[in-house]
This record gives C-alpha cells, structure tokens and sequence, in this order.
C-alpha cells in the first residue's frame, strides 16, 4: 500500500461548503526520497524504502552512511518501507504530498502520547464505586472486585486494571483528505491522528 512519512504539526478547523466547522489535523508530508528498492530476486519480495526528515552527518554511523550513498540521498532520520507501491520508483527518486489528492481516504499510524501509569478511572472510564458518604473515605476511583477467591484463585488475563497508559501504536483508519497545500508540503485531513506535535506519522492510501 502506498503511501508517506511525515510529521504532525497541530490541529485547526476548516468550514465545507455546508458552513459546517470540521476539526482538522495538519500534518507536513515529505518530500521523501527513495533509499532502497527492495526485489524479489534480491530480498524475495517487493518494497519501497522511503527515508524523511535530514540528519546532521555527525550522529551517522558508517554502515548507514553507506547505506544513504549508494542512494545519492542526504542521511534520513526515519525510514519506513511501504508494499505494493502504486508508482515505478527508482534510488534516488522524490515524493511529493502530490501523491495525494482532496476527498482521498487515508490510514494514519503513529505512536499515541505516553500517559504514564493511570488508575482505571482514566484508563478504561469506570465510574468508580461505592459511595461518598456512610464512613468510607478512599475508594471512591478504585476498580472494585476483580476476581473471586477461593475459585478461581486467580485473576483472569486481561482484567482491566491500573497500568501503563499510552506510548503504543496506533492507526487512525479512513481519514479523509480535507485540503493539499503542495508548496508547504501540508496535508490536512479530517479528524484527529495519533501523537504529540511534531511526532512522526505514517500516512497509507
């Protein structure tokens, strides 16, 4: 499936032609180059290698060094490989958010924002039990019984507890394409995407 690498600039709103207010998500697109071609006769199966994002020459290592020379390409913070490219790409070559067009529908995949350790309140929306009177003073956000004792003796997998909330990756699906502004390289879609600014996302036609 085609598509880019990018970053997530912010969030905006935009009016349709209805007057109706869209919550929108920005994100900057590209220009990506092409570092690898990948073929079934060398690798076995067929991909594209794109690279985004330049990288100071200093915190390059020899191998990747290499690696962005045989391409002719300026070293890349962050490289994705994408499968069944629509286009004929060759090393070297430069993608555009022109790849895509106003009222497309796209998959968007990035890292969530680390939240930390949260009680189930937050984490999974209980209500909390008990009740605020009667002489009980701290239970109110707790997450009542999670398992019988004597059987079964233990807690089910899965029990929805405290825990490690967020940082974990996730895809947006069939966010539709608000707006292209090619000479900013922007591309705006509906809808909110995963991520903090400036994080890097995965943009799939």
């Amino acid at each position: 499936m085609s598509g880019l690498i990018g970053k997530k600039i912010g969030m905006t709103s935009l009016y349709d032609d209805n007057g109706k207010n869209i919550p929108c998500t920005v994100l900057e697109l590209g220009p990506c180059m092409v570092t690898q071609v990948r073929t079934k006769a060398v690798d076995g199966y067929e991909a594209v290698q794109l690279g985004f994002d330049d990288k100071a020459e200093k915190k390059v290592v020899k191998a990747e060094a290499g690696h962005f020379k045989k391409a002719n390409v300026s070293p890349k913070k962050k490289l994705v490989e994408f499968q069944n490219f629509e286009q004929e790409l060759n090393l070297g070559d430069t993608i555009t958010v022109d790849h895509f067009e106003e009222g497309d529908f796209v998959d968007v995949s990035g890292t969530s924002k680390g939240k930390g350790f949260q009680g189930v309140v937050k984490r999974h929306g209980f209500g909390g039990v008990g009740q605020a009177t009667h002489g009980q003073h701290n239970r109110l956000r707790a997450p009542g019984s999670i398992g019988a004792a004597s059987y079964p003796a233990r807690v089910f997998k899965g029990m929805r507890m405290a825990g490690q909330m967020g940082n974990s990756k996730v895809k947006v699906l069939n966010l539709k394409v608000v707006k292209v502004v090619p000479e900013k390289n922007l591309l705006v879609v509906k809808g909110c995407v995963p991520g903090h600014k400036n994080a890097y996302v995965i943009v799939q036609k």
